[in-house]
C-alpha cells in the first residue's frame, strides 16, 4: 500500500523535501503505511479521542493516526524540515491535525488537547527513555492520557515488561507496572526503517490504572529504583546506604533481606520501602 489518503509515498516525500535521518535527533523512518496503520491501530478506538504523537518526522505514522479516525492529532516535531509534509498532511485533513515545531520535553501537551487523550507514537531513540519516565511519574494519577502506544528499541520494551528475576527488569519496569498494564503488541525488524538501524524494534501499549497498585509517592519511588539499580549486582543494604543511614533494619521492617539484590525485589516491596523512606522524613 503505497498511499492511503490520496498523499504521495512516504519515500517520495523524504526525496521530496530532503528529509534524510539524522542520527543526532534519534531519527529512523518507518516508510510502510501498512504497518503505520497496524501500529495506530494497535491505540484502540481513536475516534472519540485525541492523540498526542512525538517525533512524526515525514508523517506516516500520523497518516496512519488520522486515516484510522482520530478525532485530533497534535504532532510534535523538532526537526523544522518536517513541517512542510505535515502541512500538507494537515491540509488533506481540515481541522485535525495541528503541528508544533518544537522540543517534546518543553511542551505543556494539555495546552494543545482535550481529553480523553491517548500517546501514540515512534519515539525518536535520543528521548524515548526520559518522555516515558515523565509521563508515568507525574504527581497526580490518573495521568492526562489513557493510554501510552510507543515503539522503543526492542531491549527497551523488554526492559518496560520485564518481571522481577530476570536481566531486563530494574526501573522501567516498576515505573511502568506501578501504575500501568504493559504489553508488547508488534515487533518490527530493522529493515523496516529507513535507514535500518542495528537493533530490532517493538510497540509496547500501556493502560493508565485507574489507581496505582501500590501507594507510594512517585518521586521517591522514582529516586529509590534509581539508586537500587545504579549498582544492580550489589545488596540492597550497600546500594541503599545512601537513602537512609538504617537502611538495614528499614528493609528488614518491610519484608526486604538486606542482602537482597534489587532486580530480586517486586514493585509492592519497592513501594513498601518507598512508604517507610516517606515515614521516615
Amino acid at each position: 500500500m503505497s498511499t492511503i489518503d490520496g498523499l504521495p509515498p512516504l519515500r517520495e516525500v523524504i526525496a521530496t523535501h530532503g528529509l534524510s535521518a539524522k542520527k543526532a535527533l534519534g531519527q529512523n523512518f518507518l516508510l510502510d503505511l501498512n504497518l503505520t496503520a497496524k501500529i495506530a491501530r494497535q491505540a484502540g478506538d481513536l475516534t472519540a479521542c485525541d492523540v498526542l504523537e512525538v517525533g512524526p518526522g515525514p508523517g506516516g505514522l500520523t497518516r496512519g493516526l488520522l486515516a484510522e479516525g482520530a478525532r485530533h492529532v497534535l504532532a510534535v516535531e523538532k526537526d523544522a524540515r518536517a513541517m512542510a509534509p505535515l502541512a500538507e498532511i494537515a491540509a488533506r485533513y481540515p481541522g485535525r491535525l495541528e503541528v508544533l515545531n518544537a522540543d517534546a520535553l518543553a511542551i505543556d501537551p494539555l495546552a494543545h488537547l482535550t481529553p480523553p487523550i491517548k500517546v501514540v507514537a515512534n519515539l525518536p531513540y535520543n528521548i524515548g527513555t526520559e518522555l516515558l519516565v515523565r509521563w508515568l511519574t507525574p504527581v497526580q494519577w490518573p495521568p492526562f492520557w489513557q493510554s501510552l502506544t510507543l515503539m522503543f528499541q526492542r531491549e527497551v520494551a523488554e526492559r518496560i515488561v520485564a518481571q522481577p528475576g530476570s536481566k531486563a527488569y530494574g526501573r522501567l519496569a516498576i515505573l511502568a507496572q506501578w501504575r500501568c498494564d504493559a504489553r508488547i503488541v508488534m515487533g518490527l525488524p530493522p529493515e523496516a526503517f529507513t535507514p535500518p538501524p542495528k537493533v530490532r524494534s517493538a510497540v509496547v501499549h500501556l493502560t493508565a490504572l485507574p489507581e496505582p497498585r501500590f501507594a507510594a509517592s512517585a518521586a521517591t519511588l522514582q529516586r529509590l529504583t534509581a539508586t537500587a539499580f545504579q549498582q544492580r549486582r550489589k545488596m540492597l543494604r550497600a546500594s541503599l546506604k545512601g537513602l537512609h543511614p538504617e537502611i538495614g533494619p528499614l528493609l528488614e521492617s518491610v519484608g526486604i533481606k538486606p542482602t537482597s539484590r534489587a532486580e530480586e525485589i517486586d514493585v509492592e516491596h519497592f513501594c513498601a520501602l518507598a512508604r517507610a523512606l516517606d515515614a521516615e522524613g
